[in-house]
Protein backbone atom coordinates (compact mmCIF):
# COMPACT_ATOMS: atom_id res chain seq x y z
CA UNK A 1 0.00 0.00 0.00
CA UNK A 2 1.60 3.15 -0.96
CA UNK A 3 2.06 6.46 1.21
CA UNK A 4 -0.42 8.46 -0.40
CA UNK A 5 -3.27 5.80 0.19
CA UNK A 6 -2.34 5.63 3.70
CA UNK A 7 -2.30 9.31 4.28
CA UNK A 8 -6.00 9.60 3.20
CA UNK A 9 -7.17 7.05 5.18
CA UNK A 10 -6.23 8.44 7.70
CA UNK A 11 -7.49 12.19 6.93
CA UNK A 12 -10.89 10.14 6.26
CA UNK A 13 -10.96 8.37 9.82
CA UNK A 14 -10.01 11.82 11.30
CA UNK A 15 -12.36 13.42 9.44
CA UNK A 16 -15.21 11.27 10.89
CA UNK A 17 -13.78 11.79 14.51
CA UNK A 18 -17.31 10.56 16.48
CA UNK A 19 -17.78 7.46 13.88
CA UNK A 20 -14.50 5.92 13.97
CA UNK A 21 -14.68 6.62 17.81
CA UNK A 22 -17.77 4.93 18.67
CA UNK A 23 -16.26 1.96 16.37
CA UNK A 24 -12.88 1.76 17.91
CA UNK A 25 -15.06 1.89 21.19
CA UNK A 26 -17.06 -1.19 20.64
CA UNK A 27 -14.03 -3.38 20.00
CA UNK A 28 -12.00 -1.81 22.79
CA UNK A 29 -15.16 -2.86 25.28
CA UNK A 30 -15.17 -6.73 23.67
CA UNK A 31 -11.19 -6.83 23.64
CA UNK A 32 -11.13 -5.31 26.99
CA UNK A 33 -13.69 -7.70 28.17
CA UNK A 34 -12.09 -10.93 26.56
CA UNK A 35 -8.68 -10.03 28.27
CA UNK A 36 -10.21 -9.46 31.42
CA UNK A 37 -11.76 -12.45 31.29
CA UNK A 38 -8.79 -14.81 30.13
CA UNK A 39 -6.32 -12.94 32.30
CA UNK A 40 -8.52 -14.13 35.44
CA UNK A 41 -8.94 -17.67 33.98
CA UNK A 42 -5.71 -18.30 33.33
CA UNK A 43 -4.74 -16.98 37.05
CA UNK A 44 -6.83 -19.66 38.40
CA UNK A 45 -5.84 -22.44 35.97
CA UNK A 46 -2.37 -21.32 37.41
CA UNK A 47 -3.60 -21.67 41.05
CA UNK A 48 -5.03 -24.57 40.30
CA UNK A 49 -1.96 -26.39 39.07
CA UNK A 50 0.21 -24.95 41.89
CA UNK A 51 -2.04 -26.13 44.27
CA UNK A 52 -1.88 -29.91 42.78
CA UNK A 53 1.35 -29.18 42.48
CA UNK A 54 2.07 -28.40 46.18
CA UNK A 55 -0.17 -30.94 47.43
CA UNK A 56 0.77 -33.93 45.46
CA UNK A 57 -1.52 -36.23 42.78
CA UNK A 58 -0.99 -38.92 45.61
CA UNK A 59 -3.42 -37.89 47.68
CA UNK A 60 -6.91 -39.03 48.33
CA UNK A 61 -9.60 -37.50 50.39
CA UNK A 62 -12.41 -39.99 52.02
CA UNK A 63 -15.40 -37.63 53.30
CA UNK A 64 -18.37 -38.63 55.63
CA UNK A 65 -21.58 -37.04 53.40
CA UNK A 66 -24.13 -34.89 54.70
CA UNK A 67 -25.32 -31.35 54.85
CA UNK A 68 -22.80 -28.63 54.83
CA UNK A 69 -19.42 -28.92 55.19
CA UNK A 70 -17.43 -31.55 57.59
CA UNK A 71 -18.40 -31.54 60.97
CA UNK A 72 -21.86 -29.76 60.39
CA UNK A 73 -24.13 -32.60 60.30
CA UNK A 74 -23.85 -35.35 63.35
CA UNK A 75 -25.66 -37.99 61.26
CA UNK A 76 -22.66 -38.91 58.89
CA UNK A 77 -19.34 -39.19 59.87
CA UNK A 78 -16.25 -41.51 59.95
CA UNK A 79 -14.75 -43.75 62.40
CA UNK A 80 -11.44 -44.53 63.97
CA UNK A 81 -12.26 -47.91 62.98
CA UNK A 82 -12.81 -47.11 59.73
CA UNK A 83 -9.51 -44.76 59.62
CA UNK A 84 -7.49 -48.53 61.09
CA UNK A 85 -9.53 -50.49 58.25
CA UNK A 86 -8.69 -48.16 55.31
CA UNK A 87 -4.54 -48.03 56.97
CA UNK A 88 -4.73 -52.08 56.06
CA UNK A 89 -5.87 -51.54 52.60
CA UNK A 90 -2.91 -52.36 50.30
CA UNK A 91 -1.21 -49.75 48.24
CA UNK A 92 -1.80 -47.42 50.78
CA UNK A 93 1.24 -45.25 52.33
CA UNK A 94 -0.95 -42.84 55.16
CA UNK A 95 -4.34 -42.41 56.11
CA UNK A 96 -5.56 -40.13 58.86
CA UNK A 97 -8.85 -38.92 60.39
CA UNK A 98 -9.06 -35.51 60.63
CA UNK A 99 -11.72 -33.45 62.80
CA UNK A 100 -13.60 -30.47 61.81
CA UNK A 101 -16.65 -28.55 63.27
CA UNK A 102 -17.42 -24.82 63.47
CA UNK A 103 -16.58 -22.94 67.00
CA UNK A 104 -16.77 -19.54 68.60
CA UNK A 105 -13.35 -17.82 68.71
CA UNK A 106 -13.16 -14.92 70.58
CA UNK A 107 -10.20 -12.58 70.83
CA UNK A 108 -10.62 -9.50 73.08
CA UNK A 109 -14.48 -8.16 72.84
CA UNK A 110 -14.76 -9.74 69.36
CA UNK A 111 -16.70 -13.37 68.39
CA UNK A 112 -16.38 -14.79 65.45
CA UNK A 113 -17.76 -17.90 63.89
CA UNK A 114 -14.81 -20.46 61.90
CA UNK A 115 -14.04 -23.89 61.17
CA UNK A 116 -11.75 -25.66 64.16
CA UNK A 117 -9.59 -28.36 62.65
CA UNK A 118 -8.12 -31.41 64.48
CA UNK A 119 -5.03 -33.70 63.49
CA UNK A 120 -2.38 -35.85 64.68
CA UNK A 121 0.61 -33.81 65.01
CA UNK A 122 2.60 -36.51 64.51
CA UNK A 123 1.98 -36.37 61.04
CA UNK A 124 1.27 -32.18 60.63
CA UNK A 125 3.76 -32.26 57.84
CA UNK A 126 1.50 -34.66 55.92
CA UNK A 127 -1.72 -32.84 56.69
CA UNK A 128 -0.41 -29.33 55.97
CA UNK A 129 1.11 -30.33 52.38
CA UNK A 130 -2.26 -31.79 51.51
CA UNK A 131 -4.12 -28.48 51.81
CA UNK A 132 -1.08 -27.00 49.63
CA UNK A 133 0.32 -24.86 52.56
CA UNK A 134 3.36 -24.22 55.13
CA UNK A 135 3.82 -22.24 58.49
CA UNK A 136 3.95 -18.67 57.80
CA UNK A 137 5.23 -17.68 61.14
CA UNK A 138 5.95 -19.19 64.53
CA UNK A 139 5.92 -23.42 65.62
CA UNK A 140 4.05 -26.09 64.49
CA UNK A 141 1.58 -28.37 66.69
CA UNK A 142 3.55 -31.40 68.68
CA UNK A 143 2.25 -34.23 70.50
CA UNK A 144 0.71 -32.68 74.05
CA UNK A 145 -0.32 -29.73 72.78
CA UNK A 146 -3.48 -29.47 74.48
CA UNK A 147 -4.14 -25.46 74.72
CA UNK A 148 -2.09 -24.62 71.88
CA UNK A 149 -3.49 -23.69 68.50
CA UNK A 150 -1.76 -22.63 64.88
CA UNK A 151 -4.04 -19.96 62.82
CA UNK A 152 -5.21 -19.16 59.67
CA UNK A 153 -3.07 -16.39 57.87
CA UNK A 154 -6.24 -13.95 58.33
CA UNK A 155 -5.63 -14.09 62.10
CA UNK A 156 -2.68 -12.06 61.93
CA UNK A 157 -3.81 -9.10 59.72
CA UNK A 158 -5.63 -6.35 61.07
CA UNK A 159 -9.40 -5.85 60.11
CA UNK A 160 -9.83 -8.89 58.21
CA UNK A 161 -11.23 -11.04 61.23
CA UNK A 162 -10.59 -9.33 64.26
CA UNK A 163 -10.03 -5.30 64.26
CA UNK A 164 -6.62 -6.38 66.34
CA UNK A 165 -4.52 -8.52 64.69
CA UNK A 166 -3.63 -11.72 66.68
CA UNK A 167 0.14 -12.44 67.38
CA UNK A 168 2.30 -15.26 68.15
CA UNK A 169 1.99 -15.30 72.27
CA UNK A 170 -1.41 -14.17 72.26
CA UNK A 171 -4.57 -15.69 73.54
CA UNK A 172 -7.49 -16.45 71.86
CA UNK A 173 -10.65 -18.24 73.44
CA UNK A 174 -12.77 -21.22 71.77
CA UNK A 175 -15.85 -21.98 73.03
CA UNK A 176 -14.97 -20.77 76.26
CA UNK A 177 -11.33 -22.15 77.09
CA UNK A 178 -8.40 -20.10 76.47
CA UNK A 179 -5.41 -21.44 74.07
CA UNK A 180 -2.32 -19.78 73.12
CA UNK A 181 -1.32 -18.75 69.62
CA UNK A 182 1.89 -20.67 68.69
CA UNK A 183 1.70 -19.98 64.86
CA UNK A 184 0.07 -18.73 62.05
CA UNK A 185 -0.30 -21.10 58.08
CA UNK A 186 0.68 -19.50 55.42
CA UNK A 187 -2.17 -18.19 52.64
CA UNK A 188 -4.56 -20.59 51.19
CA UNK A 189 -5.81 -18.04 48.88
CA UNK A 190 -9.60 -18.13 50.17
CA UNK A 191 -11.26 -16.30 53.21
CA UNK A 192 -12.61 -20.05 54.59
CA UNK A 193 -9.31 -22.29 54.65
CA UNK A 194 -7.48 -18.71 55.83
CA UNK A 195 -9.69 -18.50 58.97
CA UNK A 196 -9.31 -21.93 60.06
CA UNK A 197 -8.17 -23.08 63.65
CA UNK A 198 -5.71 -25.77 63.53
CA UNK A 199 -5.28 -27.88 67.45
CA UNK A 200 -4.14 -31.46 68.16
CA UNK A 201 -6.40 -34.37 68.05
CA UNK A 202 -6.60 -34.86 71.90
CA UNK A 203 -7.28 -30.92 72.41
CA UNK A 204 -9.88 -31.07 69.71
CA UNK A 205 -11.71 -34.07 71.86
CA UNK A 206 -11.10 -32.08 75.05
CA UNK A 207 -13.06 -28.94 73.44
CA UNK A 208 -15.91 -31.01 71.63
CA UNK A 209 -16.15 -34.61 73.55
CA UNK A 210 -19.52 -35.27 71.98
CA UNK A 211 -17.63 -35.62 68.62
CA UNK A 212 -14.73 -38.20 69.98
CA UNK A 213 -14.52 -40.78 67.04
CA UNK A 214 -16.60 -38.66 64.78
CA UNK A 215 -14.00 -37.77 62.20
CA UNK A 216 -15.06 -35.61 59.40
CA UNK A 217 -12.83 -36.67 56.98
CA UNK A 218 -9.77 -38.53 56.10
CA UNK A 219 -6.42 -37.77 54.22
CA UNK A 220 -4.57 -40.83 52.33
CA UNK A 221 -1.42 -41.02 50.43
CA UNK A 222 -1.03 -43.48 48.19
CA UNK A 223 2.69 -45.48 47.87
CA UNK A 224 4.93 -44.66 45.25
CA UNK A 225 3.80 -46.43 41.61
CA UNK A 226 0.16 -46.94 43.27
CA UNK A 227 -2.54 -45.32 40.72
CA UNK A 228 -4.71 -42.84 43.43
CA UNK A 229 -7.96 -43.25 41.08
CA UNK A 230 -7.76 -47.48 41.25
CA UNK A 231 -6.85 -46.77 45.22
CA UNK A 232 -9.75 -44.48 45.50
CA UNK A 233 -12.55 -47.03 44.17
CA UNK A 234 -11.10 -49.83 45.70
CA UNK A 235 -11.14 -47.72 49.33
CA UNK A 236 -15.32 -46.68 48.16
CA UNK A 237 -15.90 -50.70 47.54
CA UNK A 238 -13.66 -51.98 50.24
CA UNK A 239 -15.24 -49.63 53.00
CA UNK A 240 -18.86 -50.40 51.37
CA UNK A 241 -18.89 -53.63 52.11
CA UNK A 242 -17.84 -53.20 55.71
CA UNK A 243 -20.56 -50.71 56.46
CA UNK A 244 -22.99 -53.15 54.44
CA UNK A 245 -24.02 -50.52 52.18
CA UNK A 246 -25.38 -50.83 48.64
CA UNK A 247 -23.64 -49.34 45.91
CA UNK A 248 -24.41 -45.38 45.30
CA UNK A 249 -25.87 -45.07 48.71
CA UNK A 250 -22.91 -44.65 51.28
CA UNK A 251 -22.64 -42.47 53.47
CA UNK A 252 -19.25 -41.60 52.43
CA UNK A 253 -17.34 -40.95 48.94
CA UNK A 254 -13.80 -41.08 48.24
CA UNK A 255 -11.61 -39.11 45.33
CA UNK A 256 -8.25 -38.31 44.36
CA UNK A 257 -7.24 -34.91 44.90
CA UNK A 258 -6.43 -34.66 41.15
CA UNK A 259 -10.55 -35.20 40.85
CA UNK A 260 -11.12 -32.44 43.52
CA UNK A 261 -8.90 -30.19 42.27
CA UNK A 262 -10.16 -30.75 38.53
CA UNK A 263 -13.76 -30.11 39.72
CA UNK A 264 -12.73 -26.89 41.26
CA UNK A 265 -10.99 -26.05 37.73
CA UNK A 266 -13.88 -27.11 35.97
CA UNK A 267 -16.54 -24.62 37.83
CA UNK A 268 -14.36 -21.75 37.21
CA UNK A 269 -13.94 -22.90 33.54
CA UNK A 270 -18.00 -23.08 33.53
CA UNK A 271 -18.23 -19.41 34.79
CA UNK A 272 -15.32 -18.34 32.60
CA UNK A 273 -16.80 -19.74 29.47
CA UNK A 274 -19.86 -17.83 30.27
CA UNK A 275 -18.50 -14.85 30.26
CA UNK A 276 -16.27 -15.36 27.71
CA UNK A 277 -19.00 -16.18 25.11
CA UNK A 278 -20.94 -12.56 26.29
CA UNK A 279 -17.32 -10.69 25.29
CA UNK A 280 -17.36 -12.82 22.65
CA UNK A 281 -21.05 -11.37 21.27
CA UNK A 282 -19.82 -7.96 22.15
CA UNK A 283 -17.09 -8.71 19.50
CA UNK A 284 -19.11 -9.87 16.96
CA UNK A 285 -21.76 -6.86 17.50
CA UNK A 286 -18.24 -4.61 17.05
CA UNK A 287 -17.63 -6.51 13.79
CA UNK A 288 -21.29 -5.72 12.32
CA UNK A 289 -20.50 -1.79 13.35
CA UNK A 290 -17.41 -1.90 11.58
CA UNK A 291 -19.25 -3.19 8.57
CA UNK A 292 -21.49 -0.75 8.67
CA UNK A 293 -19.39 2.05 9.36
CA UNK A 294 -17.30 0.93 6.28
CA UNK A 295 -20.78 0.62 4.32
CA UNK A 296 -21.39 4.01 5.38
CA UNK A 297 -18.18 5.23 3.98
CA UNK A 298 -18.29 3.75 0.57
CA UNK A 299 -21.78 5.36 0.29
CA UNK A 300 -20.48 9.09 1.43
CA UNK A 301 -17.25 8.73 -0.65
CA UNK A 302 -19.21 7.18 -3.93
CA UNK A 303 -17.58 10.23 -5.91
CA UNK A 304 -14.03 10.43 -4.17
CA UNK A 305 -13.99 6.42 -5.55
CA UNK A 306 -15.08 7.42 -9.37
CA UNK A 307 -12.50 10.66 -9.20
CA UNK A 308 -10.02 8.07 -7.86
CA UNK A 309 -10.73 5.76 -10.73
CA UNK A 310 -11.07 8.31 -13.82
CA UNK A 311 -7.58 9.59 -12.55
CA UNK A 312 -6.32 5.54 -12.62
CA UNK A 313 -6.96 4.20 -8.91
CA UNK A 314 -7.12 0.35 -9.98
CA UNK A 315 -9.70 -2.00 -8.10
CA UNK A 316 -7.02 -3.35 -5.74
CA UNK A 317 -6.20 0.17 -5.07
CA UNK A 318 -9.66 1.28 -3.50
CA UNK A 319 -9.35 -2.37 -1.46
CA UNK A 320 -6.71 -1.68 0.07
CA UNK A 321 -7.71 1.12 1.22
CA UNK A 322 -11.16 0.16 2.90
CA UNK A 323 -9.27 -2.88 4.44
CA UNK A 324 -6.57 -0.49 5.47
CA UNK A 325 -8.98 1.55 7.61
CA UNK A 326 -11.13 -1.67 8.85
CA UNK A 327 -8.09 -3.12 10.15
CA UNK A 328 -6.83 -0.02 11.71
CA UNK A 329 -10.06 0.71 13.45
CA UNK A 330 -9.54 -2.94 15.00
CA UNK A 331 -6.31 -3.10 15.69
CA UNK A 332 -6.77 0.71 17.59
CA UNK A 333 -9.41 -1.25 19.13
CA UNK A 334 -7.53 -4.08 20.22
CA UNK A 335 -4.24 -2.13 21.60
CA UNK A 336 -7.14 0.43 23.73
CA UNK A 337 -8.86 -2.83 24.88
CA UNK A 338 -5.63 -4.81 26.00
CA UNK A 339 -4.83 -1.60 27.91
CA UNK A 340 -7.95 -1.13 29.70
CA UNK A 341 -8.60 -4.69 30.43
CA UNK A 342 -5.02 -4.76 31.98
CA UNK A 343 -5.99 -1.75 34.47
CA UNK A 344 -9.42 -3.51 35.41
CA UNK A 345 -7.78 -7.27 35.64
CA UNK A 346 -5.40 -5.41 38.19
CA UNK A 347 -7.49 -3.51 40.15
CA UNK A 348 -9.76 -6.24 40.06
CA UNK A 349 -6.82 -8.40 41.33
CA UNK A 350 -5.84 -5.93 44.38
CA UNK A 351 -9.55 -6.33 45.37
CA UNK A 352 -9.48 -9.95 45.48
CA UNK A 353 -6.18 -9.75 47.26
CA UNK A 354 -7.62 -7.65 49.81
CA UNK A 355 -10.78 -9.42 50.36
CA UNK A 356 -9.01 -12.77 51.14
CA UNK A 357 -9.44 -14.34 47.29
CA UNK A 358 -5.80 -14.62 46.59
CA UNK A 359 -6.50 -17.27 44.46
CA UNK A 360 -8.08 -14.88 41.43
CA UNK A 361 -5.60 -13.42 40.72
CA UNK A 362 -4.41 -12.53 36.84
CA UNK A 363 -1.68 -13.33 34.79
CA UNK A 364 -0.51 -11.42 31.67
CA UNK A 365 1.36 -13.53 29.32
CA UNK A 366 2.47 -12.40 26.01
CA UNK A 367 0.34 -14.08 23.96
CA UNK A 368 -2.70 -13.55 25.67
CA UNK A 369 -1.73 -9.47 24.39
CA UNK A 370 -0.46 -10.10 21.05
CA UNK A 371 -3.42 -12.30 20.75
CA UNK A 372 -5.87 -9.95 21.52
CA UNK A 373 -4.44 -7.37 19.38
CA UNK A 374 -4.24 -9.66 16.24
CA UNK A 375 -7.73 -11.09 16.88
CA UNK A 376 -8.68 -7.68 16.88
CA UNK A 377 -7.43 -6.43 13.61
CA UNK A 378 -8.87 -9.64 12.13
CA UNK A 379 -12.48 -8.74 13.32
CA UNK A 380 -11.72 -5.44 11.26
CA UNK A 381 -9.91 -6.45 8.47
CA UNK A 382 -12.56 -9.42 8.35
CA UNK A 383 -15.70 -6.95 8.88
CA UNK A 384 -14.45 -4.65 6.05
CA UNK A 385 -13.72 -7.16 3.09
CA UNK A 386 -17.39 -6.64 1.69
CA UNK A 387 -17.59 -3.02 1.85
CA UNK A 388 -13.83 -3.12 0.30
CA UNK A 389 -14.90 -5.51 -2.74
CA UNK A 390 -18.58 -2.93 -3.01
CA UNK A 391 -16.47 -0.15 -3.45
CA UNK A 392 -13.43 -1.86 -5.52
CA UNK A 393 -16.46 -2.67 -7.98
CA UNK A 394 -18.03 0.42 -8.96
CA UNK A 395 -17.53 1.67 -11.95
CA UNK A 396 -16.07 5.30 -12.08
CA UNK A 397 -19.20 6.56 -14.50
CA UNK A 398 -21.86 5.25 -12.23
CA UNK A 399 -19.88 6.62 -9.26
CA UNK A 400 -19.23 9.91 -10.90
CA UNK A 401 -23.05 10.80 -11.27
CA UNK A 402 -24.18 9.53 -7.77
CA UNK A 403 -26.01 11.66 -5.57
Amino acid sequence: MRQEEIKYSLQNLIHRKLRSFLTVLSILIGVMSIYAIVSFGLGIQDYVDTLAADSGVDKIFIQAKGIGGPGTDSNFYLTGDDIKFIKKIKGLEIAEGMYAKPGEIKHGDEAKYNYVMGFNPKEVEFIFESFGIGLEKGRQLKSGDMNKVVLGIRYMLPDKIFHEAVRVGDKIVINDVFYDVIGFAEEVGNPADDSNVYMTLEAFESLYPDTKDKFGFIMAQAEKNEDPEKLAEKITEKLRKRKGQEEGKENFFAQTFADAIATFGTIFDVINGVLFLIAFISLVVASVNIMNTMYTAVLERTKEIGIMKAIGARNEDIRSIFLFESGLLGILGGILGVFFGYLISSFGGEIAKATGYALLRPIFPWYLTAGCILFAFFIGAIAGVMPAIQASNQKPVDALRYE
